[in-house]
């Protein structure tokens, strides 16, 4: 479709050319109703005089306000010429108003000359120059001359013609001498005068009229072309002595008015702007390929020429003398013809220098450049070849010329480039002048290469300006893959992987539901980055993702995601049997598990790690990011069930982690409305039932009242590693301390391990802030805050910040202990003990909580500056019924008396137990044989009466080495002595 065809479709068909024939059908029927009527003499000769003289004004000034309105419309350079326009077609309805004035209104014989004669006269002039305005404008001085010239060749041909045939008799009456008859023979040579000249421009025009509106200027050519043939006719002496008006001559002139109203308004019914605003691109210009339209510019001078000589031959023939005026004339305009023809030589000189420099200048760019050009025929076949193929393509252009391009391109982009071509060829040029191909091109050594091709039309053929990016190919690709491969195992990323998921469960399987993602991940593989480090890390990994790769089918998609974990997709084979399906992706998820546990041989030792698997299906609506969730989700249920297992996925899964997000929001809330409280737990001597140290404790207030530890609010965690709690429940009615201390969060991630900082910080803060009001009214104990080592850690708890808040509130830093609550043995040793030398530095002084029930309970001890061993609790329950926990008990706190360490029991809740106790060795407990978790009131009443009564009475330990009165007070001193076994 050509470009005005699309142009057109975006216009409503109601402006389209439904009203544009409408127009011209009521045109042409007032045109032709006008000249029936002057043909049959309308009947009377007053109507004819009527329609004669005021018909003709009317029209006049009709195509005068038309002209006008349009010119005041439009904001180019044309709007002079409409108004130039208008005014001649206002001279020309004056002329005829005038005419009527004397015939119609007054009945007499118009005067020669009247005011009508000067009216008509100045219908010419104005039209004239507005056909100048409207010619496109030379650029130089011999485009001025030529332009001057054209015009006098075809004014200078028609004067000598209508001198031949009519003027000279004017000229001659004039001469006479006659009374009256000078100016009426002036007047009758001006009016032919007047519209030779006119006849000139619109010739003139013709050839050289500007881009803009060419329907309109067309149409106000033709209307004016119409006017002057009927001047004519009236002027010749066949018409001229009996013209009466109403006759059939003044349809011309009617029509003519008509036909340049209707000129503007004609043109506007396609574009009412330049271009018009729901076209995307101005219309396409017309070819300019009509061979007799462009020869009639070249024909010019040699048709006035032609002119000159019948207008000569007419009075030879006739018999007359040959009139000096037409010998004049027709030098004249040979004379023009000469000089025309010089200027056009020497144009032709200069072009032909121009064309031949370009042409140079062209050859030179082609025959220098890079790139390889070539031409094509309209058949494919090769015309020309520049000579850079032998440098790109590795074959001379020689070769080349003659061979058809199809036998070049690769068989598998053949199809692509013939479909990109056709498609490029139908396009109009104004909207694609070019389009670029990418392709395999064959070279001379055989092998393909990738060439880029920008293609351009040419005479029904391409253009093709082609270079070699075979190495942008081959980089683009190796960025591809690194883009989408994990550089480490060169398996697939987390972002192919998705992208197969998703193609996965749209393209041709988009109703398999049997296709599964696993989620796999290392158990045990942090261990190996820290106890043989991370270089051995990397070799475990690349060898694990061989294991892998080399365990799925060739179809199966195995992936690394980051860190120590991986996935892969196993695609369905169309099994309806969810069961049977099951089963067997179960057995393929167990063989890899199987293969990932297997022994890895790393730097000459033996290496162990497992794997848990987490499996889902695709069930029937499935997303890629649900999916893969739900396989994320059951790797981490085989994970919290024990490890080193394959789990399937379950709805309830998604459920649980519903319960877990709900439970996050309802923390987050308690924090920020203050549900949460803090309380006060004595430690007491188990010597002389002194309170030496307040244990602090956070406690949630429900609704109802009730106190709930941390524990118990989040206790839907099932102990996991993002739990509040630190492991250990309590039986119903007892107390605990359950997750209290302010890192009690496990190791683990997520929102909870979020809101256990943030409770954290906020108990510091709080038992802080409590601790000394306290001393500031005397009693000066120490507050004791429990943190998990990953907490004391964490960069966002500096050691900078526990020393501004204890500034802040005015705390003396011997009055803080830290009760450190875990012994993971992942945690790194060397930056724990360095964050914990920094506080003993400050005076805070350390606990090791729960000493006896973790496995890095001896390594903690050996390593870390610990001033308080607090036994654990399962120890203390079972210390007075189990001989076993008795000796064990016995032994830890024969440890602590030796190493000049305080003893603190956590959970003594029985008198048995006191007693036990301090029999052994331990110097003080804490627990509800003496109190339970207090408020800040029924502490300090506690802490007035500063004792509570004491099991059995006072008595001596058993062991010594540590004094059994001694108090946990605060103390200045440091234990940077303290005597440590050797390792």
């Amino acid at each position: 479709m050509s470009a005005p065809g699309a142009a057109l479709l975006t216009r409503p068909p109601a402006e389209g050319g439904g009203r544009s024939l409408a127009a011209q059908l009521l045109l042409a029927l007032i045109c032709g109703g006008y000249a029936v009527g002057a043909a049959l003499g309308w009947g009377s000769s007053e109507i004819a005089e009527i329609m004669g003289d005021f018909g003709l004004s009317a029209a006049g000034i009709l195509a005068a306000v038309s002209c006008y309105s349009y010119a005041r419309s439009i904001d180019r350079r044309e709007r002079p010429a409409w108004l130039l326009f208008a005014f001649s077609s206002l001279m020309g309805a004056c002329g005829n108003a005038v005419w009527g004035w004397y015939e119609v209104v007054l009945g007499e014989p118009v005067p020669k000359p009247s005011l009508a004669d000067f009216a008509f006269l100045c219908f010419a002039p104005p039209a004239i120059v507005g056909l100048l305005v409207l010619a496109k404008r030379p650029v130089t001085r011999a485009g001025w001359v030529c332009l001057g010239l054209d015009s006098w060749l075809i004014g200078g041909s028609l004067l000598t013609l209508s001198w031949s045939l009519a003027l000279a008799n004017a000229a001659r009456t004039a001469q006479s001498g006659a009374t009256g008859s000078v100016p009426s023979a002036a007047i009758s040579l001006a009016y032919p005068l007047l519209d030779i000249a006119l006849v000139s421009m619109v010739l003139v025009l013709h050839f050289r009229r500007s881009e803009g509106n060419r329907s309109a200027v067309n149409t106000a050519i033709a209307a004016l072309a119409l006017t002057v043939l009927s001047d004519a006719l009236f002027t010749s002496p066949l018409l001229s002595d009996g013209y009466q008006s109403g006759q059939l001559l003044d349809a011309g002139w009617f029509a003519g008015s008509l036909l340049l109203a209707y000129a503007p308004w004609g043109a506007r019914r396609l574009y009412p702007h330049p271009h018009p605003p729901t076209a995307p691109h101005p219309p396409a210009e017309r070819p300019h390929s009509r061979p007799i339209t462009g020869s009639l510019p070249a024909l010019t001078p040699y048709l006035a020429a032609a002119v000159c000589t019948l207008g000569i031959l007419y009075n030879v023939v006739d018999g007359r003398k040959v009139d000096r005026m037409v010998v004049f004339t027709g030098c004249t305009v040979v004379l023009a013809l000469v000089i025309r023809q010089g200027i056009m030589l020497l144009d032709n000189i200069a072009l032909t220098q121009e064309l031949a420099q370009k042409e140079n200048h062209f050859r030179s760019l082609v025959q220098g450049s890079s790139d390889v050009i070539m031409i094509a025929a309209p058949t494919g076949t090769l015309h020309y070849v520049s000579p850079a193929a032998a440098g790109v393509y590795g074959r001379e252009a020689e070769e080349l010329v003659g061979s058809e391009l199809a036998s070049l391109i690769h068989p598998e982009d053949l199809g692509r480039v013939v479909h990109e071509v056709r498609r490029f060829l139908a396009a109009p040029p104004t909207e694609e002048p070019t389009t670029r191909i990418e392709c395999r091109f064959k070279s001379g050594g055989g092998e393909w290469l990738n060439v880029e091709s920008t293609v351009n039309r040419h005479q029904g053929g391409l253009i093709l300006n082609s270079r070699d990016v075979t190495e942008r190919v081959r980089l683009q690709a190796q960025l591809q893959h690194s883009a989408e491969h994990d550089p480490l195992t060169d398996l697939p990323n987390r972002a192919l992987f998705t992208r197969r998921v998703r193609r996965a469960l749209t393209g041709r399987r988009a109703g398999d539901h049997s296709t599964a993602v696993l989620f796999i991940d290392l158990d045990g593989f942090k261990a190996v980055n820290d106890t043989i480090g991370h270089q051995a890390g990397d070799e475990l990994l690349v060898e694990a993702a061989r294991r892998l790769q080399d365990s799925v089918r060739a179809g199966d998609t195995a992936a690394r995601l980051g860190g120590d974990e991986f996935a892969a997709l196993i695609l369905g084979d169309g099994s309806r049997d969810r069961s049977a399906r099951e089963y067997q992706v179960h057995e393929i998820a167990d063989r890899l598990r199987t293969t990932l546990s297997q022994p890895y041989r790393i730097g000459g030792s033996e290496v162990r790690v497992a794997a848990s698997i987490g499996v889902a299906f695709a069930d029937p609506g499935i997303t890629p990011s649900d999916l893969m969730r739900n396989a994320d989700l059951a790797m981490y249920r085989a994970k919290a069930g024990g490890k080193d297992r394959v789990e399937l996925y379950a709805p309830q899964m998604q459920a649980e982690v519903a319960r877990k997000a709900e439970l996050a929001g309802r923390l987050r809330t308690a924090l920020h409305e203050g549900e949460f409280a803090l309380l006060h737990q004595p430690v007491v001597s188990l010597a002389t039932g002194e309170v030496t140290a307040v244990a602090a404790q956070a406690r949630w207030r429900s609704a109802q009242g009730i106190l709930f530890t941390p524990a118990e609010f989040l206790r839907v965690t099932e102990r996991s590693e993002a739990s509040f709690a630190h492991g250990r429940e309590q039986a119903p009615g007892r107390d605990a301390r359950g997750g209290s201390g302010p890192g009690a969060a496990g190791a683990g991630g997520g929102p909870d391990t979020a809101r256990a900082a943030e409770l954290g910080r906020w108990i510091l803060e709080e038992a802080v802030g409590h601790a000394a009001e306290r001393h500031r009214v005397g009693h000066d104990v120490p507050v004791a805050v429990r943190m998990t080592a990953q907490r004391l850690l964490d960069r966002a708890v500096p050691t900078a910040s526990v020393e501004a808040l204890l500034n802040r509130y005015g705390l003396p830093s011997g009055a803080l202990v830290i009760e450190l609550a875990d012994s993971d043995p992942r945690v790194p040793f060397d930056e724990l003990e360095r964050r914990l030398a920094a506080l003993r530095r400050l005076g805070v002084r350390i606990a090791l909580d729960g000493f006896g029930s973790g496995y890095a309970a001896i390594s903690a001890l050996r390593r870390l500056p610990v001033d308080i061993l607090k036994l654990d609790r399962g120890l203390v329950e079972g210390v007075v019924e189990s001989a076993r926990l008795h000796k064990i008990t016995a032994g830890l706190l024969r440890i602590a008396n030796d190493l000049g360490m305080q003893s603190v029991a956590d959970g003594v809740d029985l008198p048995e137990q006191v007693m036990a106790l301090r029999a052994m060795g331990c110097t003080h407990g804490q627990g509800l044989a003496f109190s339970g978790p207090l408020d800040e009131y029924r502490l300090r009443r506690a802490l007035v009466r500063s004792t509570f009564p004491v099991p059995g009475g006072a008595a001596q330990p058993a062991l010594a080495g540590g004094s059994p009165g001694g108090s946990m007070a605060i103390r200045r001193g440091s234990h940077n002595e303290t005597p440590v076994p050797p390792t």
